[in-house]
């Protein structure tokens, strides 16, 4: 399941970009992490964008673009040839040793939260700004920000279905609940068991998760998730055929795609419950 860009918001979209004055000229930027990267293009700043980091693969163009390492080993020496003017770091994900050298070289450096999934919307906004790209950053995130409510609408009267988020089986680790996945997961009506843990994301035993009775296992692992938990014939999930692998490229990076990830995992929960009601009453 894809949300779709309202047509008027699309249209809006199009006639701004067309009619939207030049990016600032002065502006060079680097992108230390793969989100950034979707989120500088969807905000219209890709004229500007000198270099990016490993692994940023979306849109396409990103794939041409000059590589400068990842968030823990970046070419400093590629980055100071490149005279970028601004960073764009990732607020959770950069270690803060990498902005303060970044900052060293004076390069300014913008850092970028997305906690929460209005967070990206206002990303869009922010780095539209920065790059003088207002008008599409705006339509982008507004897009954004349509196709949340609709699922927040669509989801918000379903019933509640406790669910496990698997992140790895190897050693088993989940998230919390201030965790950006959690929060889809309450979004299309799910509870995620751990999400009264303190840490964002943390290695969990089994028998902690058993003990919890998910109805629902909920995979981004890239193993098998069916096959993992068939050895638990016993649980719950596994009996009523409550688990799901969901779309990790979708939800693994904090940026404008991910409400198609959402949408994604809003379908599996509901068809889990539809499973459930069948057999309730067969």
């Amino acid at each position: 399941m894809r949300i779709a860009v309202a047509p008027a918001l699309l249209a809006a979209c199009l006639l701004g970009c067309e009619a939207e004055a030049p990016p600032r000229p002065g502006e060079r930027i680097v992108s230390v992490a793969p989100n950034l990267t979707e989120l500088l293009f969807a905000a219209g700043a890709a004229q500007q964008i000198v270099a990016v980091s490993e692994y940023s693969d979306y849109p396409d163009a990103a794939k041409d673009l000059p590589r400068i390492g990842d968030a823990f080993r970046l070419d400093y020496e590629r980055i100071v040839a490149l005279a970028p003017t601004v960073a764009v770091v990732w607020e959770t994900g950069t270690p803060p040793e990498v902005a303060r050298r970044l900052e060293g070289l004076g390069i300014r450096v913008l850092s970028v939260p997305t906690r929460r999934l209005d967070d990206i919307a206002l990303a869009l906004e922010t780095l539209g700004r920065e790059a003088g790209t207002e008008a599409v950053a705006a339509m982008a995130a507004a897009a954004f920000r349509a196709d949340i409510a609709r699922l927040r609408e669509k989801y918000r009267e379903r019933g509640q279905l406790k669910v496990f988020i698997q992140i790895d089986d190897a050693p088993l680790f989940t998230v919390g609940g201030s965790h950006l996945i959690n929060e889809i997961v309450e979004l299309c009506g799910g509870r995620n068991v751990f999400a009264d843990a303190d840490a964002v994301a943390f290695p969990v035993d089994l028998e902690s998760v058993l003990m919890r009775a998910p109805q629902v296992i909920l995979s981004t692992d890239d193993g098998d998730p069916v096959e993992y938990w068939a050895r638990f014939a016993g649980v719950e999930s596994f009996a009523s055929g409550g688990i799901y692998r969901a779309p990790a490229d979708l939800l693994a990076r904090p940026s404008p795609r991910i409400s198609a990830g959402a949408a994604e995992v809003c379908a599996l929960l509901d068809g889990a419950r539809q499973r459930a009601e069948l057999r309730r009453n067969p």
